[in-house]
């Protein structure tokens, strides 16, 4: 879902845009990429037109990944974690940065091209998977005396992330600088059942739709009922895993029908609640 935000918004504004992961970028001097890296991939988006690639956008993946683990700042050298960080901060700020055309290590004969990072849009995202703890633990700090519990009821408990201030990505690993330079914090708020229904019924690319067509090779006219779709998902918030869940949950119910109906003479096949349940419960033994 971030990365799928960040591409639409660089389709709309038409500019040259990159994902990286974050997670293969390692130290200058050890195997991994370099952070020149990030900018190999976004001069050959825009082939390798530099005045193109300046205005572009970079989507840093799995930031939290590099995060780093203890609480003291090393100082040794890691290989991905504060170090990494350290390193984007030139990046990140708006520098003239020579870039290795082809990416890789940077020797001494190739040719550098120098890109000027100041007007490149940065997105960094990522789950940040425990970072809920660190909220909660900063919001029912004061809790002694007689307004702690009327400040501990305010909280929305479901959705600790609506909370979240630049301390407690501070806390979780992030170096102050880095936070500094990602002037906008935002949060994403979990799918709830009516955007998942439209995420399983309404793109071109459906997990419903590609079904029908998987179905209609065969001579089959595949129909889910309303019914069955709700049943999905509120099968895929209990599991918790979101759109991705989705397919899953539909995977496991059609894997039966899938094989079975085009070696029989069924034309039109319904999948109904009881037998998408009966299904599941087979799966995960309820």
């Amino acid at each position: 879902g971030k990365t799928l935000l960040a591409k639409t918004i660089a389709r709309q504004l038409d500019v040259p845009f990159a994902i990286v992961d974050a997670t293969v970028l390692t130290e200058a001097g050890y195997v991994g990429e370099d952070i020149e890296s990030l900018l190999v991939r976004l001069l050959q988006a825009a082939d390798y037109d530099v005045a193109k690639a300046e205005r572009g956008i970079v989507f840093i993946d799995e930031i939290d990944k590099i995060a780093r683990k203890g609480d003291n700042p090393s100082i040794t050298r890691d290989v991905s974690g504060e170090g990494v960080q350290q390193g984007l901060l030139k990046l990140l700020e708006g520098s003239v940065v020579n870039v290795p055309p082809n990416g890789g290590r940077k020797h001494p004969e190739q040719k550098m091209i120098a890109v000027d990072t100041k007007n490149i849009l940065f997105i960094c995202g990522g789950a940040f998977d425990g970072i809920e703890r660190k909220i909660a633990h900063r919001l029912n700090t004061h809790v002694v005396g007689f307004t702690g519990s009327a400040v501990r009821s305010k909280v929305d408990s479901d959705n600790y992330l609506k909370y979240i201030a630049p301390q407690d990505l501070k806390s979780f690993g992030l170096i102050p600088e880095i936070i500094g330079r990602l002037p906008v914090l935002v949060h994403l708020d979990p799918l709830d059942r009516e955007a998942l229904l439209r995420v399983l019924t309404e793109p071109k690319n459906a997990i419903t739709k590609q079904y029908e067509k998987l179905f209609a090779m065969d001579g089959v006219k595949l129909v889910f009922t309303q019914d069955t779709l709700e049943f999905i998902v509120d099968k895929a918030i209990e599991y918790k895993l979101g759109a991705r869940g989705l397919r899953t949950i539909v995977e496991t119910i059609m894997i039966e029908p899938m094989y079975e109906t085009p070696s029989t003479d069924i034309k039109e096949l319904v999948i109904d609640r009881a037998f998408a349940e009966e299904k599941i419960r087979k799966a995960y033994i309820g």
